[in-house]
């Protein structure tokens, strides 16, 4: 009920309108002021939302940091003036300015929640200018600081135009849970938020009704009231002895609803469903997670946002094509890396039985540099920003939690994700966040324990109620005396269609679930763009939503179907084309086509032979990420491939019609298929203005952006070492040289290597050695961790500290260096060993 609907939901007492259709949009500067339209200069183009500044994207490192306008004309009926209207943005990246009819109406800070701006005061019937300016200039106080991810700007999810009666329930306000619930029987505890915009005070009556999985009212409750006039109350309802409620799993999806409606006398003036569900979590110590009173062991995936193409600007069919695609393999849990996701998301986990790890926008990644850019410190470094950087993470969770509270699918709140990325001056106020945000979540939810994800570095494991371990924390911290997980195991790093494989088995088979640990989840779902190159690519479904054949092996092992035949070289000889369907419901991009094209051989059969292939808009409406037409090409050093003789993109329409889309390359049949889009405006042939190219630009051929400083990639990342002494191989990369590892040799030489966690061009290598060193240094490097290659090697006599610049600057992710004294019964002392290195 929350999320933007695909279509209108009316009735006479309020509506809820879609408008993603008919927008204008202008990139701008800073200095552009809003007075009905821009500054001249300024070229508008059409666009539909949802929408990135980005748009077309495919995995790119770098994006468009600045300033947007959105433009639309938003008709306002009649009878809706004098009535309580207000626009709902389930997100926009990351700061918007609302303006209605020249004046500023309202603002949002905050990338990934949804928010409300009341426009019942400026609005006038008939025609009215929206514009929206959205910025995704990063923002010392804003939150998120740095991530793994991209950040890129728009409106990129859905907007919804509301009209209520002046007295009327509030944006998300009713807050439904289950006291006292067992298999035989529970109760219903109801806090409705009921808000009184009349200039006058108002007695009505609140009545909730509880409605079961098969549409019948079952109970009711009402509460008679007053409210003053500009005043909102919570009213607190309870409805008991509800027996055997039919409880929510990942089996038995069934969801029941509260009916809410005001009354004025005898006349209801506003009303809403919220659905939620009967189920009961229990997160043990000593043995792991339980649903409904039984052991369920977590299987899980870490899920990002973004598409290909469309970059962040996806459907709400996107959305279920990617939930569905999890549940389909097996898995029973999504975490929801690393930022709050589309309300639609936490629905969707609902209805299809998919347990769900929200994530608050508290978020770091290594090797961060000096503020400035999306590669700083998780917390501020200047006492001035902290304030505020405080509040806004703050403010994301409580909108979090505000939007995503009712749903069953929800089993806990995570706070965070890898935050010791912080400044060694800072770990203190870091922490004291992380505190503060886990007070604030019982205090917003205290049905719901609090998470710390990615919390194996920096003692903040303990701040929570729940562990989430990622990496090598699934191994550094066995049986911790609090409820565990492991958020992140990692898979492989390939393109499709990859191997039939888990990468990291150690993770998933039995010997790897102890009793204590509640679960795992994968790292990652699916591909993703990322300002760490490669990082983007562990998917086990591709960017284009192709699977590939790990999602095979984990589909296997969840669920006993056998690995489907692999298609191999042949002889092309026509193309297939088709989708998962051809009827898209509506015209506002709620919906949308996966088309795929597979190259078939002489033998009738898919084959892996990939030479370009074009799809083209033949006749009707509709567009690609790329326009009319997009070309996927074979070779390597592209961004929109074809590979393993498959490629595929999402199709969507914001006209009518029936839509004639060919698959074209040289030397090969053909192929077409016809796509339906349902509903208003339809598309006229010759008249219908057409959506213009948008051509996307290889980043890998460009020429390179120039690049910054180095920075310490070293930090605290995972270690190994073949020393068999008892001194911890961390010490040498804990960002304290006064700290010393002290290794004991194994046939006379000792090696250290280091997990940089992502992948990095190396510039040098700093080694700080507490006693004297005679002796041979080699330093490797890896991308796999199975083929090394060295890349310095050299002799010392009494040295301390040397600086080692790397020639080599070939993206790895592992450096070992190895350590051959002179003398085998000199006392080996090292302060730190120092990586430095970006990823540009």
């Amino acid at each position: 009920m929350f999320s933007c609907p695909n279509s209108v939901e009316e009735t006479s007492i309020r509506t809820k309108t879609n408008i993603n259709r008919d927008w204008r949009f202008t990139f701008s500067n800073e200095s552009d002021d809003f007075s009905g339209q821009l500054q001249a200069g300024n070229t508008w183009d059409n666009i539909g939302l949802p929408h990135t500044f980005s748009l077309p994207y495919f995995r790119s490192e770098s994006f468009y940091e600045g300033y947007g306008w959105y433009q639309k004309d938003l008709i306002i009926e009649k009878a809706s003036i004098g009535k309580h209207i207000y626009l709902e943005f389930d997100g926009v990246f990351q700061v918007a300015e609302i303006f209605l009819n020249g004046a500023k109406i309202g603002a949002h800070k905050g990338g990934y929640t949804g928010f409300v701006i009341d426009i019942s005061a400026k609005a006038k019937a008939g025609k009215n200018l929206l514009a929206v300016r959205v910025n995704n200039v990063w923002d010392a106080q804003l939150a998120p600081r740095a991530g793994e991810h991209v950040f890129s700007g728009g409106i990129y999810r859905d907007v919804c135009l509301n009209v209520t009666n002046k007295l009327h329930m509030a944006w998300n306000g009713t807050f439904v849970t289950t006291p006292n619930l067992s298999k035989e029987k529970s109760s219903v505890n109801i806090k409705t938020e009921v808000q009184n915009t009349n200039v006058f005070d108002q007695e009505f009556t609140l009545k909730s009704e509880l409605i079961d999985p098969q549409g019948k009212i079952t109970n009711e409750v009402s509460t008679v009231h007053k409210i003053k006039a500009g005043h909102s109350f919570t009213y607190n309802q309870n409805i008991e002895d509800i027996d055997n409620p039919k409880l929510w799993s990942p089996e038995t999806p069934n969801l029941y609803k509260v009916r809410s409606a005001i009354y004025v006398g005898k006349s209801i003036v506003d009303h809403y469903d919220t659905t939620f569900g009967f189920r009961w979590v229990d997160w043990t110590a000593d043995k792991g997670f339980f649903l409904n009173g039984e052991h369920l062991y977590l299987e899980g995936a870490n899920v990002h946002q973004d598409h290909a193409g469309w970059g962040d600007a996806v459907t709400k069919a996107g959305v279920y094509r990617d939930l569905k695609l999890m549940k389909d393999a097996g898995f029973n849990l999504i975490r929801g890396s690393h930022y709050p996701h589309h309300p639609y998301f936490t629905e969707v986990c609902d209805q299809l039985g998919l347990m769900f790890l929200p994530e608050n926008c508290v978020w770091g990644i290594g090797g961060f540099g000096d503020d400035g850019d999306w590669k700083s410190s998780t917390y501020p470094i200047h006492k001035a920003d902290m304030d505020a950087y405080n509040n806004s993470a703050k403010q994301t969770l409580l909108e979090l939690i505000r939007i995503n509270r009712n749903s069953p699918s929800v089993i806990a709140w995570s706070m965070s994700n890898e935050p010791f990325f912080s400044a060694h001056a800072v770990e203190t106020e870091m922490k004291g966040l992380l505190s503060d945000l886990v007070d604030l979540s019982h205090e917003l939810d205290g049905s719901r324990l609090a998470m710390i994800g990615g919390a194996q570095r920096k003692d903040v494991d303990v701040l929570g109620d729940i562990a989430g371990y990622n990496g090598d924390g699934a191994k550094l911290y066995k049986n911790p005396g609090f409820p565990n997980m492991v958020s992140e195991y990692g898979s492989c790093v390939t393109d499709r269609p990859g191997d039939y494989t888990p990468c990291w088995s150690s993770h998933i088979k039995d010997g790897e679930k102890p009793e204590w640990r509640s679960g795992h989840a994968i790292w990652c779902g699916f591909d993703h763009g990322s300002i760490a190159g490669n990082m983007g690519e562990m998917g086990i479904v591709d960017f284009f939503r192709i699977p590939k054949r790990s999602w095979y092996w984990y589909r296997h092992y969840f669920k006993g179907i056998p690995a489907p035949e692999w298609p191999v070289k042949g002889t092309p000889k026509r193309l297939m084309l088709f989708a998962d369907k051809t009827t898209i419901e509506g015209t506002n991009a709620t919906d949308d086509a996966h088309v795929n094209v597979k190259v078939i051989g002489e033998n009738g059969k898919h084959i892996s032979n990939s030479p370009d292939v074009t799809l083209s808009i033949i006749s009707g409406p509709g567009e690609f990420p790329t326009g009319r037409s997009i070309t996927f090409k074979e070779t390597t050093y592209n961004d929109i491939q074809i590979l393993d003789g498959h490629a595929a993109i999402e199709f969507r329409s914001y006209e009518g019609g029936t839509s004639v889309i060919e698959a074209a390359s040289e030397g090969l049949e053909s192929a077409r298929i016809e796509i339906i889009t349902t509903g208003e405006p339809r598309f006229v042939e010759g008249k219908t203005p057409l959506v213009k190219e948008r051509v996307y630009k290889d980043y890998r051929l460009l020429k390179a952006i120039e690049k910054g400083e180095p920075v310490k990639v070293s930090d605290t990342r995972p270690t190994r070492t073949n020393s068999t002494g008892s001194s911890l191989p961390s010490l040498a990369n804990d960002g304290h040289k006064w700290t010393k590892w002290k290794p004991t040799l194994v046939n006379g030489t000792v090696w250290w290597e280091l997990d940089m966690e992502n992948f990095y061009d190396v510039d040098r290598v700093e080694l700080s050695f507490v006693s004297d060193f005679k002796g041979s240094i080699l330093i490797e490097t890896s991308l796999n961790k199975k083929e090394w290659k060295g890349v310095d090697k050299n002799t010392y006599h009494n040295i301390k500290e040397t600086k080692r610049i790397i020639e080599d600057t070939t993206k790895v992710r592992f450096i070992r260096i190895n350590l051959s004294p002179k003398n085998s019964d000199d006392v080996l002392v090292i302060g730190e060993f120092e990586v430095f290195g970006n990823t540009n």
